[in-house]
């Protein structure tokens, strides 16, 4: 089984949702971002370390070779890479970056209108565009602090 397929169904089976994974260069640190939509504040310290107690378990039966497990919360700035994760996500503000242009452009920050049919909108300053989910090549969230 492969190490994102493994953590992936770790974390699911826990009630959470795996929202990113980052191997350091040598793959000695794993670095796994979680959420639970359900929960009104997002993950806390006592979900991470639930998460960490069951997954340091998992990868030792697996026999994964690695030096550190860290588990976080995605942040305010989480990325956003599911159709889920952008209908969820709608009214607020985005970054993201396409892998073919648009009309000459590959970065477009605004308030995120949601996903329908393959498409996500985006509200520009002066306009509304749609991007194609699959063009998307990274999406951010952008905290507000009013």
């Amino acid at each position: 089984m492969d190490l994102h397929a493994l953590l992936e169904k770790t974390v699911v089976g826990l009630g959470y949702e795996l929202v990113d994974i980052e191997l350091s260069p040598r793959g000695r640190t794993i670095r796994v971002f979680i959420d639970q939509p359900a929960k009104e504040r997002g993950v806390d310290v006592d979900d991470c370390a639930k998460v960490s107690h069951q997954l340091s378990r998992v990868l030792e039966v697996e026999n994964v070779d690695y030096d550190r497990l860290e588990i976080s919360s995605p942040g305010l700035d989480r990325l956003v890479r599911k159709a889920a994760d952008f209908e969820r996500f709608a009214g607020q503000d985005i970054q993201v970056k396409i892998r073919i242009p648009l009309n000459g452009r590959r970065n477009f920050q605004g308030e995120l209108l949601g996903h329908k049919d393959g498409k996500v909108g985006l509200r520009l300053d002066k306009e509304d565009v749609e991007l194609d989910l699959n063009n998307i090549e990274k999406a951010r969230l952008v905290p507000r602090f009013d």
